[in-house]
């Protein structure tokens, strides 16, 4: 299975504590390709319109860089949804995990939280994962599912993103054909034992894996 790994510009107090050991390849979206060089990382693809970084930090980038160099042309997409395209178009990831796209600026968040509701993106929904610190964030079309406790995770949240009704058949708190006109989180789920299963007819669902921090 081929993980290509995306990082972009959000605070790096949220990042997974073994961020610069997790095995690339790696893509960097704007500032986050020069925060993969300074950790060492070689990036297989920068994207963005840089305009967080100056020209000498970005020359820094184009020295260090084993790939392409894809600028934004527009501001119709942010930096993480053309590098999220870029990716998927060009490398063919079985799955993508994207770093540094909470913590910050709410707009930020939301925008990356919300990408996949975007039809040029929601088929690569079931390949795309937020992961930080504390969370690891999931997306789902519908179907039946089961899902597997992280062994660092305490609670588990389904977020309906889209209208659907959505049964949660084993988790500590059971839900049977639950509607859901409006995006909601249904949080501090946990899961009873090592695994869990749920099911949606329509739309996209978040399921989110998280523990408190430290």
């Amino acid at each position: 299975m081929t993980i290509v790994n995306l990082l972009v510009g959000g605070p790096t107090a949220n990042w997974p504590v073994d961020l610069a050991k997790i095995p690339g390849p790696w893509v960097g979206a704007d500032r986050g390709a020069l925060r993969l060089v300074k950790l060492g990382i070689q990036p297989v693809m920068v994207v963005g319109d840089f305009d967080s970084i100056s020209e000498s930090e970005l020359a820094t980038v184009k020295q260090s860089l084993a790939g392409t160099v894809i600028v934004k042309p527009d501001q119709d997409h942010t930096d993480t949804q053309l590098a999220v395209k870029s990716i998927f178009e060009q490398l063919q990831p079985d799955e993508l995990h994207i770093y540094g796209a909470t913590g910050g600026r709410l707009d930020h968040l939301l925008a990356n939280l919300w990408l996949v509701l975007d039809p040029v993106f929601r088929a690569w929904a079931p390949k795309i994962r937020l992961i930080d610190r504390q969370n690891t964030v999931r997306y789902f079309l519908p179907g039946s599912y089961t899902i597997a406790k992280e062994a660092d995770k305490r609670y588990l949240a389904f977020v309906p993103l889209m209208s659907m009704y959505l049964t949660l058949a084993d988790e500590k708190y059971p839900l049977t054909a639950a509607r859901n006109d409006y995006p909601i989180s249904w949080a501090s789920n946990e899961f009873v034992g090592e695994k869990g299963h749920f099911s949606f007819d329509a739309g996209v669902l978040a399921v989110i894996q998280s523990c408190d921090a430290d």
